[in-house]
């Protein structure tokens, strides 16, 4: 009867009208507004950089040429583009072990709404800095990566006391969407405003939104659901109710040794590892691919880099409706999907880019596969995305730092090595680029269905019943 009791509250209250869901919905335009923040650099590259190159540079195309005085122009290498847009990720990859430390003894609160803060402060210097020197670029996304990880990491675990455990996935799948639509968002309005307004006021509207969300979390959010002024008493007796039985997490021991010596841990880490590397070549430098192969201008750019980002986001919402599907009709075992998810984010992409070599000037042609190429990684939503949930619900926080810290460091050597490749100037930096993205991606697949697991692991489970 306690069991009925409890669940029956969720009828009245399991809605979008619920506070819960209305915290998921700021969470998701937090997140759209800063993933703004990190990628419209890669578009505003394309406008930014000495347009006089040499042909065959990445940057060398027969676009219309913008105002200068709207639209600075500096004369940055390949090489320098490359670490300019890579080195948010350095910031991102400093914070992670930090940032996973600190969490549980700050407050999210704070934690959050002033990484955003200090996010979107960089982003309206960046182009300030911009004028000084690259090196000032460099140090401002450097210092806005770890704003940015601080809050990409800090924001899973505030659903340890607003989310009843079986709507933690509904929750967290609509906050974490808002990172698939930013860039759509950014990259499908930065090129107009590029050619209206000049590409510092991307930065400018980006920064201000920034800061108006980040006054808006400090205002609304609160720690404990039971603090919150604005819930309702049902709501409130049911995320209470469905969490009493939770294990507090803050006084356990963690299995340090157990994780690192874990096959699974590594299997993910190591699919991570591939799809960051994807990520980060095929979104910062979808731009720089399109103006080298197809000379289009910055409008037409932003509009076809934007696209990707909406499949994505429609492929990953597809992964999370399938795999609901075919677990309650036993179509397929949890270990089974989340390998079917990860060889579609992976090999897919890989394939794609590898054809993308072979279609020359082909407008049509490039605008599809080089969209298929970018979107198909959101599968990995349903597959290493989420596979630490399986593993460890008790470690799902450290793991996925962990996780994310060794796919970081694929994305900033591939990133940092893309740049230095294009550096070369030679017809086949494409060819390299792409195929050792493809070799990558390949062998994180194989070691990933070969030692992946779904089930929770011994050193996960073995002190819950102390801590009861």
């Amino acid at each position: 009867m306690k069991q009925m009791d409890n669940q029956s509250p969720s009828k009245k209250v399991a809605s979008f009208c619920s506070l819960r869901y209305g915290l998921a919905i700021l969470v998701f335009f937090c997140n759209i507004v800063m993933v703004s923040q990190n990628c419209c650099l890669s578009l505003t590259m394309v406008t930014m950089v000495n347009s006089t190159d040499r042909p065959g540079s990445p940057n060398a195309s027969t676009k219309e040429p913008l105002d200068n005085v709207k639209n600075p122009v500096y004369d940055w290498s390949p090489k320098l583009q490359g670490i300019i847009l890579s080195s948010s990720t350095y910031g991102m990859l400093i914070i992670q072990i930090p940032i996973g430390y600190l969490s549980g003894i700050y407050p999210i609160k704070k934690t959050v709404g002033t990484a955003l803060f200090l996010s979107s402060l960089f982003n309206l210097l960046l182009p300030l800095a911009a004028t000084a020197s690259g090196s000032l670029v460099i140090a401002c996304r450097v210092a806005q990566g770890v704003s940015q990880g601080a809050v990409n990491l800090a924001q899973f675990t505030l659903w340890i006391k607003w989310a009843p455990p079986l709507e933690r996935g509904r929750l967290t799948a609509i906050s974490l969407s808002g990172m698939m639509m930013g860039p759509f968002i950014t990259l499908l309005v930065t090129g107009f405003i590029c050619q209206s307004l000049g590409w510092p006021m991307v930065f400018y509207i980006f920064g201000a939104l920034g800061c108006a969300l980040s006054l808006l979390w400090l205002l609304l959010f609160y720690e404990d659901p039971k603090d919150h002024p604005c819930i309702s008493l049902t709501e409130k007796e049911f995320i209470t109710s469905s969490l009493a039985e939770q294990v507090i997490s803050s006084g356990k021991s963690v299995p340090i040794k157990a994780i690192i010596k874990s096959q699974p841990v590594w299997a993910i880490s190591l699919g991570c590892f591939g799809y960051y590397w994807t990520t980060h070549v095929l979104h910062l430098y979808a731009p720089t691919f399109l103006s080298s192969q197809l000379h289009i201008n910055v409008r037409e750019n932003g509009l076809l880099t934007a696209l990707p980002h909406l499949i994505s986001w429609t492929f990953g919402v597809l992964a999370g409706h399938l795999t609901d599907c075919f677990l309650s009709r036993k179509i397929l075992s949890l270990l089974a999907i989340r390998k079917l998810f990860t060889t579609l984010g992976l090999l897919l992409p890989a394939l794609f880019s590898v054809v993308l070599l072979y279609l020359g000037s082909s407008f049509l042609g490039t605008a599809i596969f080089l969209t298929l190429a970018c979107a198909s990684p959101g599968f990995t939503v349903s597959g290493i995305i989420i596979n630490p949930l399986d593993i460890a619900p008790r470690y799902y926080g450290l793991l996925k730092g962990i996780t994310v810290l060794i796919g970081m460091i694929g994305g900033i050597i591939s990133s940092t090595l893309t740049g230095i490749i294009l550096n070369q100037n030679s017809e086949s930096s494409w060819f390299t680029i792409f195929f050792l993205m493809a070799a990558i991606n390949m062998i994180s697949l194989i070691f990933y269905l070969v030692f992946a697991k779904a089930e929770i692991q011994d050193w996960a489970e073995e002190r819950q019943q102390t801590h009861l």
